[in-house]
């Protein structure tokens, strides 16, 4: 009974230290319909770029001020469930005319053609099973045995080894040269360390399942904080 009273409350400490962690080396891996604010970001910009209004997003998110929000801050920008949104792109109060999701998207949204190239090797073997598409999956999720080894597909430093992210199970999180972060989730057993440097190919993980309903990789590129799709960055197979 003690162990179960104290256990939200080690779990609550945890996450809180991981975001102040991730904040701090830049970004973070959030869940699906979330949005890390990034320095130079706007209410007005995160919601062209994902499709909604400025009102959906203050709504979501209790905003008092929708010019107040901070650099590390999560919003909500996919409606709750059970939550009606209007998926308009937001626009100054002129007579221009109205323009689609689309048109916003095509001229707001962040290029992954913008970030420098990165050498990566595949971090695992196995079928991909889900792709990328930046919104409701913004990595690649792989899958194969239980055990399966998980290397670094690029040099750099480990930044985060735990499992205090909700919806990623053990993850590891790690920081490469130019602003480039890579994530890897519900591994079965951490084989680094929080400020280890890591070499390409070097095993860091076994795959696994956990605080997930099967065995998989999923694993996630990011530029700036900006997810980016890792097979443009992966070698053909």
């Amino acid at each position: 009974m003690r162990g179960s009273m104290l256990a939200p409350g080690i779990r609550r400490i945890a996450c809180a230290a991981l975001v102040a962690l991730l904040a701090a080396c830049g970004s973070a891996p959030v869940g699906p319909g979330f949005y890390r604010v990034e320095r130079g970001d706007t209410v007005f910009k995160i919601a062209r770029s994902n499709h909604q209004s400025v009102q959906n997003i203050v709504r979501w998110n209790n905003l008092s001020n929708a010019d107040a929000i901070e650099v590390g801050q999560v919003l909500r920008v996919e409606p709750p469930a059970g939550t009606a949104s209007v998926r308009t792109a937001p626009r100054s109060a002129t007579t221009a005319p109205r323009e689609s999701a689309d048109t916003a998207d095509t001229t707001s949204a962040p290029s992954a053609a913008a970030a420098p190239s990165i050498s990566l090797v595949w971090p695992t073997s196995g079928q991909v099973i889900r792709n990328f598409d930046g919104r409701n999956s913004k990595g690649i999720d792989i899958a194969n045995a239980a055990g399966t080894p998980i290397v670094a597909a690029a040099p750099g430093t480990v930044v985060y080894a735990g499992n205090g992210l909700r919806g990623y199970g053990n993850l590891l999180i790690i920081k490469h040269s130019g602003d480039y972060l890579t994530a890897y989730a519900h591994n079965q057993a951490l084989f680094v360390k929080e400020g280890q440097s890591v070499a390409q190919g070097q095993k860091i993980a076994e795959m696994g399942s956990s605080d997930n309903d099967r065995v998989m990789l999923h694993f996630e590129l990011r530029y700036q904080g900006r997810s980016i799709d890792p097979t443009r960055e992966l070698p053909a197979r």
